[in-house]
């Protein structure tokens, strides 16, 4: 569905990217930006730049960027639809009525009759749960301690053992094979004809936000494998997007969540009156996961197995949970195995008591680290003390840096100044190996704070970069440069659309530009296009110089290019044309690049 261009500019215009960010995020004016923390990310030095000249914002820290309608796609975890219709709510545009495409009418159609096959299987396997054949699942839940209204409240089910049972069903309410097989619970081979994904197990329905079954989770009944199996991805479900539990934790009064690993631990935990917990599908945490927890709460519970394979899963899952800006503790369950266990062998009360004492996710980090070591030999305790230093650098906030450092040299006795002098010189250290790729890329031009590995797109970006600043950049390259000397299609089309604006208004808006693009990841690329670093404190003579030096290393790269072409082909007369003009180029006598120069001169 599309809404036309100056209907979607109208409310890009009217919501000022400044207010509607500062509804999210504090920000502070520093000289013509504001600045404040990144909400993407965790940070404690603000690195979050939203320019309202530019009507832009971009995070020098973890690289996100674009317009008022990135921000909401991102923050609210919106398509291009909702975040036009939430800001046109907003200052009070009222969208025009449009009709959708017949591809549109389509995708909501199948998506529609999916989620009508989820939620008659979903009745189904409650109702196998229920009869007859369900008496062992009935048991197996009753011993491990669900109430009836817990297995209500969940919408737990069984599927029998017959393998077409939920296929000839389905076929009976009049649902076509492709269909079925779209819905991830049929499987349809020319061997084996059709049959059911789930069969003889445990049935866990996974629901959305909305409580529509999207999913499932099946546990098998006995020694089969895999033990748990879920839904594959299909058009309703993406495992690295949902959260098992996520529909009712979101409702939760509390201002954390505890995140385990599996369905028995959520429904277990729940019962136990704990509803703030939910559960990742099966797979490694992920970022996305994780952005959709932190518009829920600001601190998360890591409750996940005891056994080392958890202990992994724990160490995984800080980071990102950090990084999206997430306060992160740890549980000890020990001796017991999972959340599960532990509530059935001690009760919900001693389980909050292990929550009041959950660890600081760095201290866990710290003692897992610190076993790997055997701190009585002097040189496993210098490596242990080097790995603390490693950790220690994770805090970027000197006041906080120093007050971890002073913890973990009172724990594990070594002298403050020691430790801090380590962990200045694990810093200098990783800086060093960090930025030297940067450095060599900085050899290459004294004028570009470049953080790419190509140095044409970082010339490209920063040719960009200079004409969202100054219109008369892009006059004074007009006539040396086209869109062919681009390369890569995203960088043409943004030219395309740059010498648009110029010809009909004589001036670019960048943020008009990024909102030519729908999805977010596009955005965000098209705004990495304006938002180049480029040194402050370089004097008139110096920008003169590196503009020239930066058309000529696009010049330069679309002619080597041209000719390697032409060479290829065998146009030997086209190969020696742009071969020549390379060699003029290098000279700098290339008329164009005459009157450049000449242009600079006067002004």
């Amino acid at each position: 569905m599309f809404y036309p261009e100056e209907i979607v500019e109208e409310v890009r215009v009217r919501n000022d990217i400044v207010e509607v960010i500062g509804s999210y995020v504090q920000l502070q004016k520093k000289g013509g930006s504001y600045l404040g923390l990144c909400p993407f990310h965790n940070e404690k030095t603000p690195s979050f730049s939203v320019s309202g000249a530019k009507q832009m914002y971009h995070c020098f820290g973890c690289g996100v960027g674009g317009n008022v309608f990135t921000f909401v796609m991102e923050y609210e975890n919106y398509n291009f639809i909702e975040a036009l219709n939430l800001l046109a709510d907003r200052v009070g545009v009222r969208l025009p009525e449009l009709e959708a495409s017949k591809e549109e009418k389509r995708a909501a159609d199948l998506r529609s009759r999916l989620l009508e096959v989820q939620k008659q299987a979903a009745k189904y396997f409650f109702y196998q749960l229920k009869a007859e054949q369900g008496g062992a699942a009935r048991k197996y839940l009753e011993n491990r301690g669900l109430t009836q209204k817990t297995i209500i409240h969940f919408g737990l089910g069984y599927s029998s053992k017959n393998p077409k049972d939920l296929y000839q069903y389905l076929k009976g309410l009049g649902y076509e094979d492709e269909l079925l097989r779209e819905s991830g619970l049929i499987s349809i081979e020319e061997t084996k004809g059709a049959y059911d994904k789930f069969w003889n197990r445990v049935m866990f329905p996974i629901m959305d936000l909305n409580n529509k079954v999207i999913g499932f989770g099946g546990r098998v009944m006995g020694e089969g494998t895999p033990k748990y199996l879920n839904s594959p991805e299909t058009k309703l479900f993406d495992k690295s997007r949902n959260l098992y539990g996520l529909n009712f934790a979101r409702l939760s009064r509390k201002s954390y969540f505890l995140i385990c690993e599996g369905y028995m631990d959520v429904i277990s935990l729940y019962q136990a009156g704990f509803t703030n917990v939910v559960a990742s599908l099966g797979t490694a945490f992920t970022s996305l996961q994780a952005k959709i927890i932190s518009r829920y709460v600001k601190e998360v519970l890591l409750t996940y197995d005891s056994d080392q394979a958890g202990v992994k899963a724990t160490l995984r899952a800080i980071p990102i949970l950090k990084e999206t800006g997430l306060s992160v503790k740890v549980v000890n369950l020990s001796p017991f195995k999972d959340p599960d266990e532990f509530i059935k062998k001690l009760g919900a009360e001693e389980y909050q008591k292990r929550l009041d004492q959950a660890k600081n996710s760095f201290f866990f980090e710290l003692e897992v680290t610190q076993q790997r070591y055997n701190l009585k030999d002097p040189e496993q305790k210098t490596k242990f003390f080097n790995e603390a230093a490693k950790l220690l650098l994770q805090f970027h906030e000197e006041l906080e840096r120093n007050n971890y450092i002073e913890a973990v040299a009172r724990t594990y006795h070594i002298r403050y100044d020691d430790l801090k002098s380590l962990v200045n010189r694990m810093g200098v250290q990783l800086s060093v190996s960090q930025k030297f790729p940067e450095r060599i890329q900085k050899e290459d031009s004294k004028f570009i704070k470049s953080k790419g590995k190509d140095g044409i797109e970082q010339s490209q970006k920063l040719l960009f970069t200079w004409i969202s600043d100054d219109i008369s950049v892009l006059e004074k390259i007009l006539g040396i440069l086209d869109i062919s000397d681009f390369t890569g299609e995203l960088y043409q089309k943004v030219m395309t659309m740059i010498l648009e604006q110029y010809q009909k208004e004589k001036k670019v808006l960048p943020a008009q530009i990024i909102s030519h693009f729908e999805s977010k990841e596009e955005q965000t690329a098209a705004e990495h296009l304006f938002s180049m670093e480029i040194r402050g404190d370089l004097n008139k003579e110096d920008k003169k110089k590196a503009l020239i030096e930066t058309i000529l290393k696009i010049k330069g790269n679309s002619l080597a290019k041209k000719y390697e072409v032409a060479a290829q082909s065998g146009d030997t007369k086209s190969a020696q044309k742009y071969l020549t003009q390379q060699f003029s180029l290098k000279k700098e006598e290339m008329k164009d690049l005459e009157k450049l120069h000449s242009y600079f001169q006067e002004g």
